[in-house]
């Protein structure tokens, strides 16, 4: 692997121009048809295999005329002094609803008075309004002339406020976010190389790959049936992946021209070494979001592919593009300086910080892993709390109408009013569905936590009915979620002779929760093993794929435990403008699984590398650890800052989900990196000494050797050290060999 990857490197380097256009051309390439490609479709929401779903499809068949796919909107009227049925207060409500039916994207408009939509004490009224097509078809205009009739119809007597997802606001904060996200990652970039050159580059080939990958992503998008939000993901994903993995390779070319290599060698040593780490971290953050597919959820399967895809590109460029660049640059980007770090007693330049936090850890290593152990383990304890849930009106902020349109609804009506249930009743033999329906409404009518039961309505054919349930509880409470597994009960609809199914959003979410918390240890396993046996083939090794497992699971269960203390239990929530504690996202978890063993992953793939390359190359295990953090700390360490900060930066957003997995990310990225990887791998390593780097023979003869670490190729003659790292091509004598080794001397990139 390491030759092929040098060779391909040294390949790009020479021809550098030619592979600088083709990457140019396949940018180009991609917007023209990306341009010429027609629009997204909506996301598909469908849940296949969910009873709430096969309740949904079934009344797409037998109730056609209801569109369930259409955008609605709720509009909430409350009188401030008096009651919704006074004259004047009754004559503003019509004429609103009259001028909401009047868009012509509006098919329905209900009448509040002839629906009884009417609190009992006369304060609050609603209307609902249902439109043609679903929420995503629906024009701007439909959406500024509904927010146009709100803003006209109020005043002080009246308070007029609207949910659904007709007004569902675009999130704020994503552009925002991702120009923060960049501006910290150029910060921490510069100031790892300090160069301005040397930091450009990980940052414009890392827009290169998001862009082409959100091109190819919209080009494919109607072919493929891709949603019109998949490419968020590989958004997010590509860029922090995007920039680290160009940052190990141009770390490593300048180490390489540190040590006398011709810029050629360099370019080539650096992608067969870095570049190898690169390809395996890559793959590990491949299988993770790929193997988000088995989940069995349409839209998770999509961001899940469509983020790997971007990953894939982030590799390739890496590979292929990063060197090609570095020839380009030519001198401007040199080895670095030296740090002015004085010296010690013995007058011996002092080492850097990474050499004397490895040296702190290997002294006290049972300290250290118990300490980040125990931190980690406290950091998890509120995990096992966890309750999932999607959000809704009652997680977006109070500043918005759709959150004031919740609570009037639930102060004048009751919480259940916010999320009715949908009741499917079919008859068993095919006969009319009347009977059937009329006795599991008297059924389920008197329960405690049934608010109201509406009558039913009859399918074309007769033989199905539905009807519309209203929970005495709100749509996240844990006993909602309790009624609906009881209307669920087998006995119910055998004592009614029919097929009784429910829906309806509240039942989908139900659903939805539960699917994902059943695929939750499956997911894990397929994950973990399948990168567990790559990571074997990696390291040579079983003990090292095994504790990178290991903390895994730590930085993760930590990472959920903080959600669950700050978005469930309320715990610091107005520092991390937490306008609503509630159950955590549905997807969460599981989306926090995949995308942070891709990412954590690729640290541990970083960082043991190295130290595995000082072991090849003879050095004892503590010695080899040592080494790892000498060459890779500083680097890893700012991958992880800048990785923190892309992710973090979207808490900024408005938007209750993006808020959640932005604080998840980061949170858990931080634990991972700077707990687990920087001091609980050191100090297990130093306690297991050779033996973390021992492989049965049997398996040693079953595992090929992918050569990550370039122990072949520091054995094949690519000429002497001390080329010229100033000549175009590493052509020529050096006379300053010395200087350039200590990386004093011109092309330092400045």
């Amino acid at each position: 692997m390491a030759s092929f990857l040098s060779r391909l490197g040294r390949f790009s380097f020479r021809r550098r121009w030619l592979v600088a256009l083709l990457w140019v051309v396949l940018l180009v390439g991609a917007g023209v048809l990306a341009g010429r490609a027609p629009a997204a479709p909506p996301n598909d929401f469908s849940m296949p295999g969910t009873e709430a779903q096969q309740a949904y499809d079934l009344l797409e068949e037998s109730f056609p005329e209801l569109n369930a796919d259409s955008a609605t909107a709720r509009v909430v009227f409350r009188a401030e002094d008096g009651k919704v049925t006074d004259p004047e207060t009754k004559a503003a409500v019509q004429e609103t609803v009259r001028e909401l039916g009047n868009n012509p994207q509006v098919a329905r408009v209900t009448d509040p008075y002839a629906t009884r939509s009417v609190s009992k004490d006369g304060s609050t009224a609603y209307t609902q309004v249902s439109y043609k097509v679903p929420s995503p078809e629906l024009e701007e205009s439909s959406r500024t002339a509904l927010q146009d009739t709100l803003e006209q119809a109020r005043s002080q007597e009246l308070t007029v406020e609207a949910g659904g997802n007709a007004v569902n606001e675009m999130p704020s904060g994503g552009r925002s976010a991702e120009a923060l996200g960049l501006a910290v990652a150029a910060l921490v970039l510069v100031i790892t190389f300090g160069s301005l050159l040397a930091a450009g580059l990980p940052l414009l080939t890392a827009i290169l790959g998001v862009g082409i990958s959100a091109l190819a992503i919209r080009a494919l998008a109607e072919p493929l049936g891709l949603g019109s939000t998949t490419s968020g993901l590989a958004t997010m994903i590509g860029l922090a992946v995007g920039i680290d993995y160009a940052l190990f390779v141009v770390s490593r070319y300048r180490a390489e021209l540190a040590h006398g290599r011709s810029r050629e060698e360099a370019a080539g040593h650096a992608v067969g070494t870095a570049g190898s780490a690169v390809v395996f971290a890559g793959l590990t953050v491949v299988i993770a979001l790929a193997g988000l597919s088995v989940v069995g959820i349409p839209v998770l399967t999509q961001m899940g592919l469509a983020a790997a895809g971007a990953v894939v590109v982030a590799v390739l460029i890496a590979v292929i593009l990063i060197p090609a660049l570095l020839g380009i640059c030519g001198r401007r980007i040199g080895p670095p300086r030296p740090g002015r770090r004085g010296k010690d007693k013995d007058g011996l330049p002092r080492p850097g910080m990474g050499v004397r936090w490895a040296r702190f850890v290997i002294e006290r290593p049972v300290a250290t892993l118990l300490g980040g152990a125990v931190l980690l383990g406290v950091i998890a304890i509120p995990a096992a709390s966890l309750k999932m849930g999607l959000p809704g009106d009652d997680s977006k902020p109070v500043s918005t109408t759709q959150r004031r349109a919740y609570d009037l609804v639930a102060e004048g009506f009751g919480p259940g009013f916010n999320g009715p249930l949908t009741v499917v009743v079919q008859a068993d033999d095919g006969s009319n569905a009347q009977a059937p329906a009329q006795s599991v409404a008297k059924q389920i009518g008197g329960r405690k936590d049934v608010a109201a039961v509406g009558q039913p309505r009859l399918s074309e054919s007769g033989d199905t009915a539905v009807l519309t349930l209203v929970p005495s509880t709100s749509p996240a409470g844990s006993e909602t979620a309790d009624l609906v597994h009881t209307l669920r009960d087998p006995e119910l609809a055998s004592r009614s002779d029919a097929r009784v199914l429910v829906t309806g959003t509240t039942a989908m979410n139900v659903d939805v929760s539960q699917k994902l918390s059943d695929a939750l240890i499956p997911y894990l396993g397929l994950v973990v093993g399948l990168a567990f046996l790559l990571l074997i083939a990696v390291f040579r090794s079983l003990l090292v794929p095994l504790k990178a497992a290991l903390g895994f699971l730590l930085s993760v269960l930590a990472g959920l435990g903080a959600v669950v203390a700050v978005f469930q239990w309320g715990w610091l929530a107005s520092v991390f403008g937490v306008t609503e504690p509630g159950p955590v996202m549905s997807m969460m978890p599981i989306f926090m699984v995949g995308v942070v063993f891709g990412l954590a992953m690729d640290y541990e793939v970083f960082l043991v590398t190295r130290m595995r390359e000082a072991h090849v190359h003879g050095q004892s295990p503590s010695d080899s650890v040592i080494s790892g953090f000498e060459h890779s700390a500083r680097v890893v360490t700012a991958a992880a800052v800048i990785m923190i900060s892309v992710f973090a930066s979207f808490m900024g957003s408005d938007e209750q989900m993006l808020k959640t997995i932005g604080f998840g990310l980061a949170v858990a990225v931080l634990f991972d990196a700077f707990v687990v990887r920087m001091a609980l791998v050191p100090a297990v390593l130093a306690l297991l000494g050779r033996s973390a780097w021992h492989l049965p023979r049997w398996l040693d003869r079953l595992v090929p050797d992918l050569d990550v670490e370039g122990e072949r190729l520091a054995r094949e003659p690519d000429g002497p050290a001390t080329a010229n790292p100033e000549a175009p091509d590493g052509a020529g004598p050096d006379p300053v060999a010395e200087t350039a080794g200590s990386g004093v001397g011109p092309g330092t990139g400045h």
